[in-house]
């Protein structure tokens, strides 16, 4: 204590620091914690149950959808998602079933499974609703009357404007 202020002045101890560098890391590690719980929150999943079974039949379904010569494109206009499916020839094609899902790359948590129609151009259009801009990614599966299927991912990008 001092004598003219009858005020006792702050001493840094030992106590102290190690209430301070244990604080200090005691933030780090839940901030760790947090972050690692987070990623595995939101983690899609499996792409596929067994790998080596997909990697034997890789070749022969990539050969038969190659096969197909279909150039797909995708765009979105307002609220409606618009894919594109033309044959060799530049003809619209005609699928047996189409099926996809419309989301981001990095979550689930905007996922959609748009109900896809065929317009009077031939082309499959869905209405998706207002999409926040970014990038975006159709997961398409389709099956062609053949019965060959044929899937493809397809990014979009949409402005924030």
């Amino acid at each position: 204590m001092t004598q003219e202020t009858g005020k006792k002045e702050f001493e840094l101890t030992g106590k102290h620091v190690l209430a301070i560098t244990v604080s200090a890391f005691a933030i780090i590690i839940g901030v760790n914690l947090f972050m690692a719980y987070s990623a595995i929150a939101t983690f899609p999943g499996l792409e596929t149950k067994n790998s080596y079974v997909a990697s034997q039949e890789f070749d022969r379904l990539k050969a038969a959808q190659v096969g197909l010569a279909w150039d797909v494109g995708a765009k979105i206009e307002g609220e409606t998602l618009i894919l594109d499916i033309k044959d060799k020839a530049g003809d619209p094609v005609e699928v047996a079933s189409i099926y996809a899902i419309l989301g981001r790359a990095t979550h689930v948590n905007d996922d959609q499974e748009p109900a896809f129609t065929q317009s009077s151009t031939g082309a499959y259009v869905a209405n998706v609703g207002v999409l926040e801009g970014g990038n975006w990614n159709l997961r398409l599966n389709a099956t062609a009357e053949n019965g060959v299927a044929f899937q493809q991912r397809i990014q979009i990008f949409l402005s924030d404007s």
